[in-house]
C-alpha cells in the first residue's frame, strides 16, 4: 500500500511489509511469456507454501501473491503487501518464505522492504560497509538463491557494481546479479545476522501460537472451526473498539450469549496479549455475566466475552450477504493444478482418502485457495465472510458442542502466568496510593526537560562525572581549555567593563536588602486577603456542589445544609472537636477525597477504553484491579 505525497515520490503506509519477486533473466521472453511464466510460478509458489500458511494466523494481512506487470521502470513481477500491525513477527515470517521460495526456484529474486525502508540492513547495521546508507541502498538489496546479495560499489580493488551515488534500475541490478552471483554475495556477518532473525522456522510456527478455553457462542464456534483465522479481526475488532462500536453489542443478535458453549480457540501470541490484557466490563443488558475472579473458569468466561464482542462488532458493520450459494472450487481450472501441487509436495502426507483427517486437510485447502489463489473483484469484509459461514455450514447443535467440552485438549500452561501475582496485588491495594502518587507527582521539582513521572520507584537516578565528559571533549576536539585565540582576548576588554556595571548593581541590592523581609511579610498578608475574598465569592455559587466536603462536627443527616467548601487542609483544627458550627461557616474541602472519587469516576466512565484517568495513572505507576462491582 502507497501514498503518493506533495513532491510525486511513493510513501509507503505504515507497518506495512511489500515484497516483490523477479525472474532473474527475462530480456530473452516476450511480455506475453513472461506473464504466463510469473503466473505459473504464482501457483506452484503458494502450493509449495500452502502447508505453512494454513497454520499460520495472521495479525491483519495474510501473504499473498499476484501478478504484476511492468510500470514506471520496474520490471514485472510477482508480489503483495502485507499489513502487520502489532505484530513484526509477521513481517520476519515474510523474510523466510522469501528465503525459501527463492531457494526452491532459483530463477527468482526478491526484493522486501516496509515504512522503515531497508529493514534486512537495519537489523545488520553494525557490520555494513561504510558507503552503505539508506541514500545509496535503493534497487541493491536482494534476496536470491536463499541468501542476502547487495549490490556492491565501484571500488579500486574491484570493478563490479555501479558508483555509490548512482540509483541502478531494478533490470540493471538483475543482470549484475545473475552475472556476478559471488560478487554481490553479502558478507558472513551481514547474512548470520538476518538469518538469526529468521532462526527456528518453520517449528517456530507452532510455538507462536497460544491456545485457550473460551466460553463463545454456539455460532461462533461453528465458524472458528472453518476458518480459525477469522480470530484475528475479531480481536482486532474489540481491541479497537470505540463507543459506537459497543452499541451494537447492547443486545447481541447474531451472537446470543445463551447459547455459549466451552471450546478450545487458537490464538497468535500478540492477539491473545492484545485480548487478556485489555479490561472490560460488558453492559448489562447484553446478556454476558462473569463468574466471580476465584471461579477456575473465570479467563474462559472473560477471554469468550471479549471475543465474542469482537465478532458482535464486525457482523454489526456489514449486511447480510446474498443467500446464494458460491459454486464450488472444483469449478474452477485453477483447482485440478492447485490439487497436483499440493500432492507432489506431500500435503495430505500420507492420509487415506475420505478419512476424517483427509477431509480436514481439503476443507483447509478450499479455504486457502479461495483466499490467495482465486482473485475475485469483490473481496468479502470479515463480518461478511463470517455472516456468509453462518449461512452456509451447519451450526452444530449446542448440545453436541457441550458434550464435546469433557474431550478438550488441554490450553497452553502461559494462560495461567501471572494470575496469583495478579490476585496478590489486587489484595494488597490501597486507593491511598492514587492520592499519594498524585501529591508526589506535583511536589516533584520539574527541569527544563518537562516532569519527571515515577514509573519505578526502583529506578536509579542517570549520573554524569563532568571530568569524565571534560576529558573526553580534551580528546575529541585536539585541544586545551586555556588555548585561547584573539576573538577570546577580545572578549577579556569586554568582560571588564561588565564588571564594573555588575559592582554598581550590587550596592543597589545592598542598599534594598533591608526592605526585603518587610515586603515578604506584607506579600503573604495580601494573599491570604485575596484567598478570603475568594471564598467569600464562591460561597454564592454552585461550585461548590460538584465537590465533597467533610464536616467533623455534624452528623450525616446534616450533610444537606453543609454551606459551600474553601481550600483548607482537609482536616480538623486541634481542639476543635465537638464545637458548635455557626452558620455559613465555611467548611474545609477533603482534596485526598474528592481527587480519588473523581479518578474512579472518570475510569468508569471510560468502559475499559483508553482515557486520560487510566492514561495519568498509568504514568504514575498507579495500576488499579479490574472494577468487581458491576453497578
Amino acid at each position: 500500500m502507497h501514498f503518493l505525497c506533495p513532491k510525486g515520490f511513493l510513501v509507503m503506509q505504515e507497518d506495512v511489509v511489500q515484497y516483490k519477486l523477479f525472474l532473474i533473466q527475462s530480456e530473452c521472453l516476450s511480455s506475453q511469456q513472461t506473464q504466463n511464466r510469473l503466473t505459473h510460478l504464482t501457483e506452484e509458489i503458494l502450493a509449495k507454501v500452502a502447508p505453512l500458511l494454513m497454520q499460520y494466523i495472521w495479525q491483519h494481512q495474510p501473504f499473498n501473491l499476484k501478478y504484476h506487470p511492468e510500470k514506471c521502470g520496474v520490471p514485472a513481477h510477482i508480489g503483495g503487501s502485507t499489513q502487520f500491525g502489532d505484530n513484526v513477527e509477521d513481517e520476519w515470517f515474510i523474510v523466510y518464505l522469501l528465503q525459501q521460495i527463492t531457494k526452491d526456484f532459483p530463477e527468482l529474486a526478491a526484493r522486501v522492504e516496509d515504512n522503515d525502508g531497508e529493514f534486512l540492513l537495519i537489523e545488520a547495521a553494525d557490520y555494513l560497509p561504510k558507503w552503505l546508507n539508506p541514500d545509496t541502498s535503493e534497487n541493491r538489496v536482494f534476496i536470491y538463491q536463499g541468501e542476502l546479495h547487495i549490490i556492491p560499489s565501484l571500488s579500486k580493488s574491484s570493478s563490479v557494481g555501479f558508483p555509490k551515488d548512482v540509483v541502478p534500475g531494478v533490470e540493471q541490478a538483475l543482470a549484475l546479479l545473475s552475472t556476478n552471483t559471488e560478487a554481490c554475495l553479502a558478507s558472513p556477518k551481514i547474512r548470520t545476522a538476518v538469518r538469526k532473525r529468521i532462526a527456528g522456522y518453520p517449528e517456530k510456527i507452532k510455538a507462536g501460537l497460544h491456545h485457550a478455553h473460551c466460553y463463545i457462542p454456539a455460532g461462533i464456534a461453528s465458524v472458528l472451526a472453518q476458518r480459525p483465522d477469522l480470530v484475528a479481526p475479531a480481536v482486532s475488532a474489540f481491541y479497537l473498539r470505540d463507543p459506537v462500536d459497543l452499541q451494537a453489542c447492547r443486545r447481541f443478535k447474531t451472537f446470543p450469549p445463551d447459547t455459549r458453549v466451552l471450546t478450545m480457540v487458537t490464538f497468535s501470541r500478540c492477539l491473545y496479549a492484545q485480548l487478556q490484557q485489555q479490561q472490560f466490563t460488558p453492559d448489562r443488558r447484553s446478556g454476558f455475566t462473569l463468574p466471580p475472579r476465584s471461579h477456575p473458569q473465570y479467563r474462559a468466561h472473560e477471554l469468550g466475552m471479549k471475543l465474542a464482542h469482537g465478532f458482535e462488532i464486525l457482523c454489526s458493520k456489514c449486511r447480510t450477504p446474498s443467500s446464494e450459494p458460491d459454486a464450488p472450487v472444483s469449478c474452477n481450472p485453477q483447482w485440478k493444478g492447485f490439487m497436483a501441487s499440493l500432492k507432489k509436495n506431500n500435503y495430505f502426507r500420507g492420509e487415506l482418502e475420505g478419512s476424517a483427517r483427509h477431509k480436514q486437510l481439503t476443507r483447509s485447502a478450499e479455504n486457502f485457495f479461495k483466499q490467495s489463489v482465486v482473485s475475485t473483484s469483490s473481496v468479502l469484509t470479515p463480518g461478511e465472510e463470517i455472516l456468509r459461514l453462518l449461512q452456509d455450514c451447519d451450526t452444530l447443535a449446542v448440545e453436541e458442542l457441550k458434550k464435546q467440552e469433557s474431550q478438550l485438549p488441554q490450553e497452553d500452561s502461559e494462560a495461567k502466568e501471572g494470575e496469583d501475582s495478579e490476585e496478590e496485588e489486587v489484595a494488597g491495594y490501597s486507593l491511598v496510593a492514587v492520592s499519594q502518587g498524585m501529591k508526589s507527582f506535583l511536589n516533584t521539582m520539574s527541569s527544563h526537560e518537562g516532569a519527571e513521572l515515577p514509573w519505578s520507584s526502583s529506578a536509579q537516578p542517570f549520573n554524569v562525572d563532568p571530568e569524565s565528559i571534560s576529558s573526553a571533549l580534551d580528546k575529541l576536539l585536539g585541544g586545551k581549555a586555556e588555548e585561547l585565540d584573539s576573538d577570546d582576548l577580545d572578549d577579556d576588554d569586554d568582560d571588564d567593563e561588565d564588571d564594573d556595571e555588575v559592582d554598581d548593581k550590587v550596592k543597589e541590592e545592598d542598599d534594598s536588602s533591608g526592605n526585603a523581609e518587610t515586603d515578604g511579610t506584607q506579600t503573604l498578608d495580601s494573599l491570604k486577603s485575596y484567598m478570603d475574598q475568594m471564598d467569600e465569592e464562591l460561597m454564592n455559587t454552585n461550585i461548590g456542589q460538584s465537590f465533597s466536603q467533610t464536616n467533623y462536627n455534624k452528623k450525616a443527616s446534616d450533610s444537606s445544609r453543609l454551606p459551600p467548601f474553601s481550600f483548607g487542609d482537609g482536616f480538623p483544627a486541634e481542639g476543635d472537636e465537638g464545637e458548635t458550627e455557626e452558620p455559613g461557616e465555611i467548611q474545609p474541602l477533603d482534596v485526598d477525597f474528592n481527587l480519588v472519587s473523581n479518578l474512579m469516576e472518570s475510569l468508569s466512565c471510560q468502559a475499559g477504553l483508553a482515557g486520560p484517568a487510566s492514561n495519568l495513572l498509568q504514568s504514575l505507576g498507579v495500576h488499579l484491579p479490574p472494577n468487581s462491582d458491576p453497578a
